[in-house]
């Protein structure tokens, strides 16, 4: 039989911590945000448009492909990379609670959560800029306007750059979310 210690509980007693419950808001906001970038990674990924384009009594075919701006190429590899580590992310953060490191993978995810939201934001900034000369052209160096004739391809671009600042966006609310949980541990 086992003496009790000082405080009347007796030294064989183990305490047994209760496990953390898993955060819906976490979950939800990081299957969002997988399921937003993946989307925009293969919108503009299959997306392309052919046409013939007649000039000066001359026909020829044009196409417009994702491969061909480097700010495009940006975007797409930019969302996979953030879609990757969503899926990272949600494994990561069912481990870390199941080895009792919470604190420690909050922290992590924070930091990558807010990498990836800045990366994401990047590659908006730079397909918005594409986008809109594409758009409207720019006369001082006589570029034309692509969307008169690529009008799908473009109606594609900007469903995938919504959908991705929409992501951009959940990432920020995933930091915004890790910050406030931080705060109240703390206090």
């Amino acid at each position: 039989m086992s003496k009790p210690n000082v405080e009347g509980v007796h030294s064989d007693v183990k305490v047994v911590e209760r496990p953390t419950r898993v955060k819906p808001y976490d979950v939800l906001l990081r299957f969002l945000a997988f399921t937003l970038t993946l989307v925009a990674t293969i919108i503009v990924a299959v997306d392309n448009q052919t046409k013939v384009i007649s000039y000066a009594e001359m026909q020829f075919k044009a196409t417009a492909k994702w491969e061909y701006m480097s700010a495009m190429v940006f975007f797409v590899v930019s969302n996979a990379i953030a879609c990757s580590y969503a899926v990272i992310s949600l494994v990561m953060m069912a481990m870390a609670r199941s080895n009792g490191k919470e604190d420690v993978a909050v922290l992590v995810l924070t930091a990558l959560d807010l990498v990836m939201m800045a990366l994401l934001f990047s590659a908006n900034g730079a397909a918005s800029a594409v986008g809109m000369i594409a758009q409207k052209g720019n006369s001082h160096v006589q570029w034309t306007k692509v969307c008169d004739v690529f009008d799908a391809y473009c109606r594609h671009i900007t469903a995938a750059l919504v959908l991705s600042i929409i992501g951009s966006t959940t990432f920020l609310l995933l930091v915004l979310h890790s910050v406030l949980k931080l705060h109240y541990r703390s206090t």
